[in-house]
């Protein structure tokens, strides 16, 4: 089975909680008022021994952990998914088309004003008709291509919201309508505090309580004969050969 889990910081709460129900049981209660052991010292060592505690219920919460951890995954996965949709802005030439897109009204605007005001220029100075006249030409039809241009990226830049708003709305939709696993973890979370409480926590705090009540000052009365024998502990007792008549003394010869 390996090395047993340790609990996540997320979960030392359910682990406390777990450890007061039990506590907080008829039989806990019982056995407490018999050994005289306070209720929060009993509290804890419980919490210090959560390490071992919790090792008899780990593969309950392996799965619980395994479980969270795949529902918490997929949420995430479905709220940092792109939300730019299949476009035109997934291809590889879209970052070149929209800095075209906003480039060419401006170069083109900039290029309407300088012709403009050369012909006009020219116009003005009744000199190079022909050119002026050109000038003035292409100045007017800059002016037309700018603000074209203009019109595409205007329209251009509402569809691409309008479709960023659209993929939103179905990135919310799909998070909302996904099948939750939400029953799942909890009977997995429940499994688990069940188990912790039954075979970790109850016989640890039982174990503890009948090594306190068996090493509390009255435990040995009434069993300290192994400490003490009837034989030598008369008020009549002076010691092993050493009662009765006085040594004889031996005779002269």
């Amino acid at each position: 089975m390996g090395r047993p889990s340790r609990l996540g910081d997320e979960d030392r709460s359910d682990y406390a909680s777990a450890l007061d129900e039990v506590i907080a049981s008829p039989e806990i209660r019982r056995l407490l008022e018999r050994s005289g052991v306070p209720g929060d010292r009993l509290r804890v060592r419980g919490l210090a021994a959560v390490a071992r505690t919790a090792a008899a219920a780990d593969m309950e919460y392996r799965r619980y952990a395994a479980l969270r951890l795949h529902d918490r995954g997929g949420r995430r996965d479905a709220r940092t998914a792109p939300l730019s949709g299949p476009g035109d802005q997934e291809r590889p030439g879209a970052g070149v088309l929209a800095v075209l897109g906003v480039l060419t009204p401006v170069l083109a605007a900039v290029a309407a004003a300088t012709f403009l005001l050369l012909g006009y220029g020219l116009r003005l100075a009744e000199t190079l008709p022909a050119l002026a006249d050109t000038l003035v030409g292409v100045g007017w039809f800059s002016l037309v291509v700018a603000a074209v241009a203009a019109l595409v990226s205007v329209v251009a830049l509402y569809r691409t919201a309008a479709r960023q708003s659209a993929v939103d709305a179905v990135a919310v939709s799909d998070l909302s309508a996904a099948p939750s696993d939400a029953p799942a973890l909890a009977q997995a979370r429940e499994a688990w505090l069940v188990a912790l409480r039954d075979r970790g926590i109850r016989p640890f705090l039982l174990q503890e309580l009948a090594e306190a009540e068996a090493s509390a000052p009255g435990a040995g009365e009434g069993r300290g004969s192994r400490f003490s024998s009837p034989a030598f502990a008369g008020p009549d007792y002076s010691g092993p050969g050493f009662e009765g008549s006085t040594p004889p003394v031996p005779r002269q010869p």
